[in-house]
């Protein structure tokens, strides 16, 4: 089996850790692809420092699909990666739905330059870990994978050690979004990565938005027969990042240049947990996650509104006084300032 060799600057900005973005979509009043804010909101990411883009997942709306825009998401993207930032950006591309869309999304991504697909398994609702892990190899064929650990409350499901010690043995498995939401699967996690012996080959990412800062401090410790091995959470790919982005930079490059764990930064765990509980809706079970970033975008005017693809997706009753009691609560985690020093250049 062939695979495609990742570029060594973008394996290598993927194992040092980075701030990948989950890419949101800009829409018109009339829902409608805005393709003038889509590139502006790339070329945020990239002058906030983000690390990389990842397009067409869940923070960029499955339904992009259905409506035959993932193609073209993905295309705006990766030209302004590539045309705005005069750096290595590492570009995942959102995966979903069974082998042949999965290996089908696959292909389209590899063909515009993407360097990995992240592989949302929901659509395998069901299945065998054997069958699984078959779709899993048949899709690592197309192009380099990122394991997606996503949270049941969204629709994900419970992925054993014993699955992920069969992934990460997967070649081509490059990096694991570990998202469940839950302290023993993000272990489990750990565990089969381990057991696998790829810890060299994986890089961990956290999509915990509810325990990022920790996520990114703390050790993972797992046992190997006698032998005690720590695995480090080395970056995040997070909707909770795809707002507020410059901030985000600034924290995991705080996280990397500590030399001693302090009370400080450990307090900043629950306020980025508590900023997110605003943004993701955990009041409604996450009901206006996507909403709720495209109207922190709204207010900072990189968005025109907070609309999405589906009419019945928006702000849940309450919603946007949490926005504001976090904006008034943590201003110092905002990154307003920055965005209106750029906002023109961006959307010219």
């Amino acid at each position: 089996m062939h695979f495609t060799q990742l570029p060594a600057d973008v394996l290598a900005l993927l194992r040092r850790g980075t701030v990948i973005p989950a890419h949101l979509l800009a829409l018109d009043a009339s829902r409608r692809l805005d393709r003038r804010r889509q590139r502006a909101l790339s070329r945020y990411y990239l002058d906030a420092g983000a690390g990389g883009l990842a397009v067409g997942v869940h923070a960029t709306q499955f339904a992009i699909r259905e409506q035959g825009l993932y193609e073209e998401v993905l295309k705006l993207a990766a030209d302004e990666a590539r045309a705005w930032a005069e750096r290595t950006a590492v570009l995942v591309a959102g995966l979903s739905g069974k082998t042949a869309q999965a290996r089908k999304e696959a292909e389209v991504a590899r063909g515009l330059g993407y360097h990995a697909g992240m592989l949302s398994l929901a659509a395998m609702k069901g299945a065998s870990e054997d069958e699984l892990v078959a779709h899993c190899v048949a899709v690592a064929a197309q192009i380099p994978l990122v394991g997606f650990y996503l949270q049941p409350a969204v629709g994900g499901i419970a992925l054993s050690a014993a699955f992920w010690r069969r992934f990460c043995e997967i070649e081509n498995v490059i990096a694991v979004k570990v998202a469940p939401f839950n302290r023993y699967r993000t272990l489990d996690v750990a565990k089969g990565l381990v057991a696998a012996r790829a810890e060299g080959r994986v890089t961990l990412y956290t999509g915990n938005d509810d325990h990022i800062v920790l996520d990114l401090l703390v050790p993972l410790v797992v046992k190997r027969g006698a032998e005690e091995v720590q695995v480090r959470i080395k970056g995040g790919l997070l909707g909770h990042w795809s707002v507020w982005t410059k901030s985000a930079v600034n924290l995991l490059e705080k996280i990397k240049n500590l030399k001693a764990i302090d009370s400080e930064i450990l307090s900043l765990d629950s306020k980025v947990t508590d900023a997110n509980s605003a943004f993701f809706d955990v009041a409604h079970d996450f009901a206006g996650c996507i909403a709720g970033c495209h109207e922190v975008l709204r207010r900072q005017g990189l968005f025109e509104g907070t609309w999405c693809l589906d009419p019945n997706e928006g702000l849940s009753p309450g919603q946007a006084g949490e926005i504001d009691r976090v904006y008034a609560a943590y201003p110092e985690m905002n990154d307003d300032a920055f965005v209106r020093e750029n906002l023109d250049q961006w959307l010219s």
